[in-house]
């Protein structure tokens, strides 16, 4: 299964990184949002694990884009914030996120919900 990591933040990319590897995943990380959608384009992903927060592109916004287009669709999607207040899990889940998961990440916490969000896909 092939993971795109989107994230600003370093620590928070390599931590994902790492532990999604570690779990025998194909991980790519991207820093920003139009990194992102380069990637998915170039090469589809068969879910993305999205930060919220990016300094190009409000995180809502992506996942609609994502959602939306016909080739793209059917990627899933987990959302990270660390401002719940501002991203509630209904809106994320109302954009189109099939998780949702608050920051600071857990290391367990990530491979569990990657896991089960990946055995829906199949």
């Amino acid at each position: 299964m092939k993971i795109l990591v989107v994230d600003d933040e370093p620590r928070s990319l390599k931590l994902a990184h790492a532990v999604l590897m570690s779990e025998g995943y194909d991980v790519s990380p991207a820093n920003g949002a139009r990194a992102a959608l380069t990637m998915i384009r170039e090469d589809k992903p068969d879910l993305i694990l999205l930060d919220l927060v990016l300094p190009d592109m409000d995180g809502l916004a992506l996942i609609r884009q994502i959602k939306s287009n016909p080739e793209t669709h059917d990627i899933q999607i987990i959302a990270i914030t660390a401002f719940p207040d501002r991203f509630t899990e209904a809106a994320v889940m109302e954009a189109g996120a099939e998780a949702y998961i608050v920051k600071p990440l857990n290391t367990r916490g990530i491979s569990e919900l990657v896991n089960e969000v990946a055995k829906k896909r199949l």
